[in-house]
């Protein structure tokens, strides 16, 4: 951990158009997933819709597909998208030198 970044791996580690998930308080999972173009984002790891393990969704461009349902979620804003409603929330997270680090305070949040 360093001071409100949380440590959690390699960018490498995390696949290609898939995710990885971080346990955190309360139970609760965050997913943070890598696109094609390597950007990174983080979602609580649950669909505003039913709540499923969108980390077991595909990614496709800036989204990922919820597996239970097929609702799209922008990776950016937790927003369902098209005529879906609903929204996750997203964590700060970004990669410096290869690492990938997510607000500790967002993780907070986002498991409340």
């Amino acid at each position: 951990m360093n001071g409100d970044w949380l440590d959690i791996g390699w960018l490498n580690e995390i696949p290609v158009r898939g995710s990885r998930t971080v346990p955190v308080a309360g139970g609760e999972e965050i997913a943070v997933f890598r696109t094609a173009d390597n950007r990174v984002f983080a979602l609580a790891n649950r669909c505003p819709h039913k709540g499923g393990p969108l980390s077991q969704g595909i990614v496709h461009g800036h989204s990922v597909a919820c597996p239970l349902h097929n609702w799209s979620i922008a990776l950016a804003t937790g927003n369902a998208q098209g005529e879906d409603k609903g929204c996750t929330p997203t964590i700060p997270v970004r990669v410096d030198a290869g690492r990938v680090l997510l607000c500790r305070t967002g993780t907070l949040a986002a498991a409340a």
